[in-house]
């Protein structure tokens, strides 16, 4: 699975199609579970793909940009990655196609704009290369804002709440003491927990990140890190993630207990 996560990730994606006919051919779109979307492409129009994408695959779905704070955000900036010379933002920085350059790489060049101009580069995305062979690095003179990173390989499960014997979620049976400072976590919400499925780290919001801070190389005005390891499994996690995670976990208990 590619993103078990539905209800909270909004992202836009970079296809790139294999079929000797169609090869390099690329396709931008917009999607909140993209392991459903890419089967949706390779199915064709009779199982939810794309009419520009059916018959043309197999397609591979190489790069996303996640982390948008709603479905307008994501839908905006996939209408604008896909018409740069058009959108306002874009139109006077992005030079038309050139006859020498790939689909790819000129999708990838306007993205590097994209992120780089108003609203988008104050969002907290994260660009993600799903196919790593497929990869291209930045110019040096035009990064990605620093709060966003680059990632590699497929978006990462999040970490499902343990459940009692009757079913229903039980916060007791998590762990009630911080990885980190070693008290008592008595404020739930307070807290973090690694993504991975088989790790049970549990740590404070503010330990986990001084932590983050004092072991990874982050300007030291920031006062919130983009990423760090897990205290227990040493898997790297980016922080955004882990407070989306941690919203969600909040939201499903709103769900299972409305205020009366």
């Amino acid at each position: 699975m590619i993103c078990e996560e539905k209800s909270k990730f909004y992202g836009c994606y970079l296809l790139y199609s294999l079929n000797p006919k169609y090869k390099g051919r690329t396709y931008i779109g917009f999607t909140v579970d993209p392991n459903r979307r890419i089967k949706q492409h390779n199915g064709g129009v009779e199982k939810g793909g794309a009419n520009k994408t059916s018959k043309k695959g197999p397609w591979e779905m190489i790069l996303t940009v996640h982390g948008f704070p709603n479905e307008i955000s994501a839908l905006r900036f996939e209408w604008a990655w896909q018409h740069p010379l058009v959108s306002r933002r874009l139109k006077r920085i992005v030079a038309r196609k050139k006859s020498s350059e790939k689909s790819v790489e000129f999708c990838f060049r306007v993205l590097t704009e994209m992120l780089r101009v108003g609203p988008w580069n104050r969002l907290p995305l994260t660009i993600r290369w799903l196919k790593e062979e497929y990869k291209m690095d930045f110019d040096p003179l035009k990064q990605p804002p620093i709060h966003m990173p680059i990632v590699y390989g497929p978006i990462p499960s999040w970490k499902k709440p343990k459940t009692s014997e009757k079913g229903n979620t039980s916060e007791d049976e998590l762990i009630p003491v911080c990885k980190i400072c070693q008290n008592l976590i008595i404020i739930q919400d307070h807290t973090l927990r690694c993504l991975q499925a088989d790790c049970e780290m549990t740590a404070h919001i503010f330990c986990l990140a001084k932590t983050f801070l004092s072991t990874t190389k982050q300007d030291a005005d920031y006062c919130i890190p983009l990423e760090g390891d897990c205290p227990t499994c040493g898997q790297n996690l980016l922080w955004g993630e882990l407070i989306r995670h941690q919203h969600q976990l909040q939201d499903l208990k709103q769900t299972k207990n409305p205020i009366q």
